[in-house]
């Protein structure tokens, strides 16, 4: 998804909610979105997202590209490529169509991808 060169970086995003601050409501915008607080709700941008490890997200996501590194709790539907860091713990659903995860992530919820409908078993990954 963000290869070196393209991995969203503070100077390039358009909002940042940084370690300090609580968001609560419904938060909308179309740049790049960094998250390294609180953020409670639902939050949708038309570009990328990057969760940073100390993040806590309780919220409904909707992205074109997403990096996560923290925890989140609430479906994520990302229309392009989703990244999941060793330190991620997602609880919810996901839709995507590109996925990669690192050993260590947490998941738990379904998974679909490229538009087909999820398995009717829930999904429960967690790599060591």
């Amino acid at each position: 998804m963000f290869n070196r060169d393209e991995k969203l970086q503070l100077k390039d995003a358009e909002t940042i909610i940084g370690p300090s601050v609580k968001v609560k409501g419904e938060f909308n915008g179309q740049g790049d979105i960094i998250v390294e607080g609180v953020l409670e709700g639902s939050l949708k941008t038309g570009n990328r997202l990057r969760v940073g490890d100390k993040a806590k997200i309780k919220a409904s996501i909707e992205a074109k590209d997403c990096s996560i590194s923290g925890e989140v709790t609430g479906n994520l539907k990302i229309k392009g490529s989703l990244e999941v860091s060793a330190t991620a713990k997602i609880t919810g659903d996901i839709e995507v169509s590109s996925l990669s995860i690192e050993k260590g992530a947490q998941i738990n919820g379904r998974i679909s991808m490229g538009g087909v409908a999820p398995v009717e078993n829930k999904v429960e990954t967690k790599l060591a």
